[in-house]
Parts: C-alpha cells; sequence; structure tokens
C-alpha cells in the first residue's frame, strides 16, 4: 500500500543508506592495500620539495609558453611514474615540484630534460682508453683491453671496443656492447693544433666554473656570455663534421664535467658525447629520428624468452619507416638512444625491424626499465632545467599541522552540536547524528579517492572539510525552520514535517548547487593547493545531499510518528505548538463568526 501523497517510507531511505555506507566501506577494507587511511599531502606528512631553474642558450628568460608546456611534460612523467600527490607549479622561472611521503628521489629525476634523439653510434671508446693524449711519431703502446692510438703503428685491443690507430684496425664489436670501428688513416697531426687546446680549455673552463648551466639573474651579462662562448665553442668541437677533430675531442672530453651542450646539441650534426654511466665516450653521426616520433614505450618483466628487463618501444609513422629503413640497412651496428646529450642505451641491430615495434634489451633493473620507458614515452621537454634546491620537508612539521587541522575541526564540531542541543534539542541529537554519519561517508570516500585517482589531504583539503560542517548544518537549519514555520501556522508535527520538507528542499538544492558551482569553478580557476581546499569542498556538498535526503529527513519523519519522541518537552518544539494552538483556535474562532454573520478579528 502507498504512503499517503507528502507521506515518505522513512525505513526504505535509512536502508538505501546503510548500503550505501557498506558498499563504501567494504571497498575501503577489501581493495587496494586494504588500510582505511587516506592519502596525505607534502604538508601533513614531509615529503620532497625540487625547484628547477629554466636556462636558455643566449641566457635570456623563457617564455610562458615553454614553461608551460614543460609543466605539462612533468606532470605527465609524474603520472606515469606512478607517484601521487604530487604538484608541479610555475615560480617565474622556475618549476617547483612537491612529492609528498618517500618519493624524493623520484622527484628529483623528474626535471631530467630529456632531449631525446635516436643517433647512429659511428663508434664507442671506454673511457679508460682514452686517458692518455694521443702519441706521436711512435707505436701504439697496448692496454689491457683497448689499444692507444699511435702513428704508424697497430691498435691492440680484445672484442668489445675497437680504438683507431693510425694506419690500422680497431678490435671487433662485441656483441650487447659498444661498436668496434675501423681505424682512421692518417697522421694525428692532420687535426688542427688550436682544436686540441681549445677542447681542453673547454673542459678545464666546465670543470672550474662547476658550471650546471643555471640561468644567472638578470644583469649578469658577463656570466652569460661565458656560458654561450662555451656553448659554442663545445659545438665547433664536437660537433665537428672533421674525423680528425672529432677524434682529437673524444680524446680530450671529460666524462666527470658539466656537459655545456646539453640541451643545445645541433641535431643534424654528428655529436662527441658519454654514455650516463660514465664509463664510454661516443661519436655519433647525426640524429637519425626525434624522440618526438615515438608514440609509445613501456618496461616489460623478465620471461621465458627475455630473462632480464626490457624496454618496449613504439613509433609513429614516420619515424616507424625511418627506423624500418635504417635497422634493413644497418644490421650489425648500434643505435644510441641520447637523452640530453648522453647515451642511455647503445643497443646492436639485430635484425630489420619493419611495423615500428622495437625491443631495447639491455642489463636493466626494474627501476631503470621504468624510468627509461616513461622518459621515452612522455618525450622532451622544450627547455634545459637545473636543480637549484632538492629540501625535505620534514614530517614533524606535517604532524603538527595535522593536529592543528584536526583541533580546529574538532571545536568547530562541538560548537556546532551544543548550538543544535540547546536549540533544537531533539532534532540537534539528530543533527548530530547526521553529521557523524556524513563524516563517515566523508572519509571513507576520500580514502578511496586516495587509492583510485591519487587524491591527497592537505591543510587547504582538511579547511574545505571544516567549511563543510557548516554547509552541511544550514541544510538541516532549513529544514527544521521551515518545520517551525509549519508548525506556527496550526499544524502538528507530524501534519508539518512532509510539508516544511516539500518547501525546505528546494532551498537546500539551490543553496548546495550554488556551493558546488563555486566550488568547481574554484577548481578550474585556481592552481596549487588551493585546488585541494576546492575538491573537497565540492565533494562535501555533494555528500551533504545524500545524508539530507536519505538520513535526516527519514529522521525527523520518524520521530513526528512516535508519540515519545514528539513530546513538546522533548521535541524542542513546545513554544511553536503553544503559538500553533493559538492559531488555529484563532482561525476557528474567525470561521465561526464568519459563520455567524460577525466581523472576524484581526489574528
Amino acid at each position: 500500500m502507498a504512503p499517503p501523497r507528502g507521506q515518505i517510507r522513512p525505513a526504505r531511505y535509512l536502508l538505501a543508506f546503510v548500503v550505501i555506507l557498506l558498499g563504501i566501506y567494504s571497498l575501503v577494507f577489501f581493495t587496494g592495500d586494504r588500510k582505511p587511511t587516506p592519502e596525505l599531502g607534502i604538508d601533513l606528512q614531509g615529503g620532497t620539495r625540487v625547484t628547477l631553474t629554466a636556462r636558455t642558450p643566449n641566457g635570456k628568460p623563457p617564455s610562458d609558453e615553454s614553461l608551460k608546456q614543460a609543466r605539462q611534460i612533468i606532470e605527465q612523467r609524474v603520472n606515469g611514474l606512478g607517484v601521487s600527490g604530487s604538484e608541479v607549479t610555475i615560480d617565474g622561472t622556475n618549476l617547483v615540484i612537491t612529492v609528498p611521503g618517500k618519493d624524493g628521489e623520484q622527484a628529483k629525476r623528474l626535471g631530467q630534460t630529456a632531449e631525446l634523439n635516436l643517433r647512429q653510434v659511428k663508434q664507442a671508446v671506454p673511457v679508460s682508453a682514452t686517458q692518455g693524449v694521443p702519441g706521436q711519431g711512435g707505436q701504439g703502446q697496448g692496454v689491457p683491453g683497448q689499444g692507444v692510438p699511435g702513428q704508424g703503428g697497430q691498435g691492440q685491443g680484445v672484442p668489445g671496443q675497437g680504438v683507431p690507430g693510425q694506419g690500422g684496425q680497431g678490435g671487433a664489436s662485441q656483441q650487447g656492447n659498444g661498436a668496434g670501428g675501423s681505424g682512421q688513416d692518417g697522421p694525428a697531426n692532420t687535426a688542427p693544433q688550436a682544436a686540441v687546446q681549445q677542447a681542453q680549455d673547454q673542459q678545464q673552463d666546465s670543470g672550474q666554473q662547476g658550471d650546471s648551466g643555471q640561468q644567472q639573474a638578470p644583469g649578469q651579462s658577463g656570466e652569460e656570455a661565458t656560458r654561450a662562448e662555451r656553448i659554442e665553442q663545445a659545438k665547433q668541437l664536437r660537433q665537428s663534421e672533421n674525423p680528425a677533430i672529432q677524434r682529437q675531442a673524444l680524446m680530450a672530453l671529460d666524462c666527470s664535467a658539466p656537459d655545456p651542450l646539453r640541451g643545445n646539441a645541433d641535431p643534424n650534426k654528428p655529436l662527441v658525447t658519454c654514455g650516463q654511466d660514465g664509463n664510454t665516450k661516443y661519436i655519433l653521426e647525426p640524429v637519425l629520428i626525434p624522440g618526438t616520433q615515438i608514440a609509445d614505450a613501456n618496461s616489460a618483466p623478465p620471461g621465458q624468452q627475455k630473462p632480464q628487463w626490457t624496454v618496449n618501444l613504439n613509433f609513429k609513422q614516420q619515424g616507424s619507416q625511418t627506423w624500418a629503413d635504417f635497422t634493413s640497412q644497418n644490421v650489425g651496428q648500434q643505435v644510441g638512444f641520447v637523452l640530453d646529450n648522453q647515451v642511455v642505451s647503445a643497443p646492436s641491430i639485430n635484425t630489420a625491424i619493419v611495423g615500428g615495434n622495437t625491443q631495447i634489451e639491455g642489463d636493466f633493473t626494474q627501476e631503470e626499465a621504468d624510468n627509461l620507458a616513461n622518459t621515452l614515452k612522455y618525450g622532451s621537454l622544450p627547455l634545459a632545467f637545473d636543480q637549484s634546491t632538492a629540501e625535505t620537508v620534514s614530517p614533524t612539521l606535517g604532524i603538527v599541522s595535522l593536529e592543528a587541522a584536526l583541533l580546529a575541526g574538532g571545536i568547530g564540531l562541538i560548537l556546532v552540536a551544543a548550538y543544535c542541543l540547546v536549540y533544537y534539542r531533539l532534532l540537534g541529537v539528530l543533527t548530530i547524528l547526521s553529521l557523524v554519519l556524513s563524516g563517515a561517508v566523508v572519509y571513507g570516500v576520500l580514502v578511496l579517492f586516495g587509492r583510485w585517482i591519487g587524491f591527497t589531504l592537505d591543510l587547504p583539503g582538511m579547511a574545505g572539510f571544516i567549511i563543510a560542517i557548516g554547509i552541511t548544518a544550514d541544510s538541516f537549519i532549513v529544514f527544521f525552520e521551515r518545520l517551525k514555520d509549519e508548525i506556527r501556522e496550526g499544524r502538528t508535527f507530524r501534519s508539518a514535517v512532509p510539508r516544511s520538507w516539500a518547501r525546505a528542499r528546494r532551498t537546500i538544492l539551490s543553496a548546495d548547487t550554488v556551493s558546488f558551482l563555486a566550488a568547481g569553478v574554484l577548481y578550474l580557476l585556481a592552481v596549487g593547493q588551493v585546488k585541494g581546499f576546492a575538491f573537497t569542498l565540492g565533494m562535501s556538498t555533494v555528500l551533504d545531499l545524500i545524508v539530507v535526503f536519505l538520513v535526516t529527513h527519514p529522521l525527523v519523519a520518524l520521530a513526528s510518528r512516535n508519540k515519545f519522541l514528539s513530546r513538546p518537552g522533548l521535541s524542542g518544539l513546545g513554544a511553536v505548538q503553544r503559538m500553533g494552538e493559538r492559531a488555529r483556535k484563532q482561525r476557528q474562532g474567525n470561521q465561526q463568526q464568519s459563520a455567524s454573520g460577525g466581523t472576524p478579528k484581526e489574528a
């Protein structure tokens, strides 16, 4: 049998709420890590804050468009590495990365320039074989594992790498390592002596200055000019098309010194550079395929066919065609994946690769494979960055902040509860119960959001929840005050509930809609931690509607139908009920006088 018009069946609404609450906490305790703890932001649990300073070859400030693009790419890298709760903001010419918890080491690697290109390896030489300057007019002296070039001598080497001798041959290529290169005939003194001196001066300047490429403040034009000169000098030597100058640059290159060409190399010219591990030097051909032609990359764990971690790579259409043509013509040759002018991997081509799907094999750990795959996947930054600062935020400060936020929220909740008890009595108890249930729903949803979308609770988010207490209490007050108005007009507690709810819910929906829209606009326009405030405020507003519709209204309806709970002294409605009695008697008297022909009295 359906209830009378305007009446509801409170048990059904309360049962629906119980089902929702059980569903939320079932997901909390039986999915993910099964821990009922939300993810906390850097200001509540501590973490790492990394500041990256942008630099340009000419020393001028970078454009806003380049900074915004760099921030977007770094955010993608954050998501790809699975670092939840991280934040990337622009501060002048800096990018500031904040990472909560213990993911600080990953954050320090997120800002690598990642100017990624594929270049054919022309020659690869171990650093140990280039410690001395090339001999002149003598026999090359063999060292363990490599031949040192001498005039008219035979380069002595072992399988693995070949060092060019004068009139001799390099060592044979070893599978998976650097390719052996043929020695170049001709005397060593064909390289201009000025080029040799410039190479040595360039390395000494880099070491003495300790230059990391960091952009200087405005007004330091002398330092900027010196940096620009070092970059240009390095290009002339290490990107020369003269084989003799390339060999001399290879010998003079110091892999332990800062690289002025990082992020500044010309992709259309050869490049003399180092491996990322600092153990090998390379002479590379011009860029074969730019990193922008990489469509996707992911790491693959060891299996039956591949006993080590590998990186799967997929090229876009143009890059796939170039890669197919190159691998078909260069089986057995090496190709270098060059990241920030450093060779991160130089695999040998075992067979022609058609279709764009490529697998990079090497002695990777899981972390190395993941980092390489994400770097390849998310592409190059439009700017070169230097790590200015990397500071650790103490978790002690976070604990103090969390305790202060909880104290503020607790005080606010107690004040609201005390006011409701004094002013509304039984309805105040229902208000407190509704607030507790609302808090339970909010907490469970917060835990799930932290687990599913990486949402982290920070101090602005806590402020959003505290303000939401007032929004939820306002919904109750609108309902209760409308209920009092109906009773003042002479209706009973039971008959006033459905009429007051029909009118109050429109006001509640309108108010919550405005609050939600304001929170949504703030979330879209705000940056940084203000987004956390807007998110929690909007989420609490939506959950407030669930509690008011499924809990508060049904509980008030149940109380109005119970003789004990609806007693004036307990419900807190005694004064308004007496006013309603007087209003009802006044209307009855007016009706009687009107029926007898008298003039009704003013109420």
